[in-house]
């Protein structure tokens, strides 16, 4: 009879057993979060880190892709000033949150608490075997912040969740809960040291009431060394709106996962994304996008510029269930490949059980038009200064759909520093 015989564990997966024999003890959280901590960790060491062979990983062999796992944090690592002027700055630094003010109507605790506390076990789960990321986090996470906004409650300030790490390894946890007819606008702003080489894990779970307006944006700025595993899972309720903005600007290694709910009728859900990568580094965006109920829509767009060796791959699934008459969801990722050497994958499916919907979705890949770099260029612009402008503008369109002028700009801002710098 044949055996299969498990692969020897790979350099990242021994020091992650390793940090978490040295972490033991010093973790907050109960006997509960504690034996759900092992469980996860467990989960991780009997299959290993997930390859090529689990579908959801086909595009980042994630047992080859992480080769190390650093160990303790350098230290260094400061909050940075907001983003916006007057947003409302929760910071966690290197894993440890501070327990800041919160706006009227807003209720906020550290994560740490409920982990102490012992409520947070019953989240510390993994959305299926594939998820590494909750694995990891759910067995490493430190702190962040778990708040709610009250029913029929504006919130007139932009809250920034800041995520600030140098070196070393950091997971946090943001739990967000909407009120019925609740407005709010969060910033979800991941930064790491180029000088030293991280490893983080971030989750965030959003649950939106009845009529629910929410704009979140991350914005994920990690240092060239940095390695960063992000999820964000999100439920709707009816007519519920989440305008989700993702911008990728950083990192060697980076996964973020979006997981979307659509549970109410009426509720709509969109998404614009952002990648800009160079260098050697690798992003990986992969969405999973449910709608459970009739008469909900929703809108993906990504939009991804690659140089030199960078790699970047779109997975994009939407599955509409048998009862989700007069659905209305699309999908589109366009890419502007500006190297020989660069790479990207597009995966888009649509999986529809329901008869009465209007479904699509398509992906592109180009280069800059010549005729538009000729016209800018016939008119004076330098070659450079012309390449930057068209590429400001694959992009900027999705930034303008986020209204905030001081936002808008501060983020195109930002894009346009990162095409300097790697222009």
């Amino acid at each position: 009879m044949n055996m299969q015989t498990k692969p020897p564990r790979t350099a990242a997966e021994q020091a992650l057993l390793d940090s978490y024999a040295r972490m033991a003890g010093q973790l907050p959280g109960d006997a509960k979060v504690t034996l759900a901590r092992d469980r996860l960790l467990s989960a991780i060491t009997d299959t290993g880190l997930p390859t090529r062979r689990i579908e959801s990983w086909h595009y980042t062999d994630l047992r080859n892709l992480l080769r190390t796992v650093p160990g303790k944090p350098a230290g260094g690592a400061k909050p940075v000033d907001a983003l916006v002027s007057g947003a409302v700055v929760w910071p966690v630094v290197q894993g440890e949150a501070a327990m800041p003010a919160a706006p009227e109507g807003v209720e906020l605790a550290p994560f740490m608490d409920l982990l102490v506390s012992g409520e947070a076990a019953p989240a510390l789960t993994a959305r299926g075997s594939d998820d590494l990321i909750g694995q990891l986090n759910g067995a490493f996470v430190s702190d962040g912040y778990s708040f709610s906004v009250a029913a029929d409650k504006t919130i007139g300030e932009i809250i920034e969740l800041q995520s600030v790490q140098a070196g070393g390894q950091a997971h946090n946890r943001f739990i967000a809960e909407f009120g019925a007819r609740a407005k709010a606008t969060v910033i979800e702003r991941h930064l790491g040291d180029a000088a030293e080489a991280g490893l983080s894990s971030s989750i965030s779970a959003l649950d939106l009431g009845e009529g629910a307006e929410v704009t979140w944006v991350i914005l994920q700025g990690h240092g060239a060394k940095d390695q960063h595993l992000g999820q964000i899972s999100a439920r709707l309720g009816a007519g519920a709106t989440l305008k989700l903005h993702v911008i990728n600007a950083g990192g060697k290694l980076v996964r973020q996962e979006v997981h979307v709910d659509v549970a109410g009728e009426g509720a709509h859900f969109d998404l614009r994304c952002v990648n800009l990568l160079a260098g050697d580094s690798q992003t990986d965006v992969t969405l999973t996008l449910g709608h459970g109920v009739p008469n909900s829509t929703s809108s993906e767009i990504v939009r991804n510029v690659v140089l030199d060796r960078a790699r970047g791959v779109f997975q994009g699934q939407i599955k509409v269930a048998k009862q989700a008459q007069k659905t209305d969801a699309k999908m589109a990722c366009n890419t502007l490949l500006l190297s020989d050497e660069g790479e990207f994958a597009a995966k888009p499916e649509l999986e529809i059980f329901a008869d009465d919907v209007v479904c699509g979705h398509g992906a592109t890949v180009i280069d800059i038009d010549r005729n538009h770099l000729f016209y800018l260029m016939a008119r004076g612009v330098t070659e450079k200064t012309a390449r930057a402008l068209l590429v400001n503008g694959f992009v900027d369109e999705l930034i303008d759909e986020l209204g905030n002028e001081e936002l808008v700009e501060t983020l195109k801002a930002l894009i346009e520093q990162w095409l300097v710098d790697h222009g």
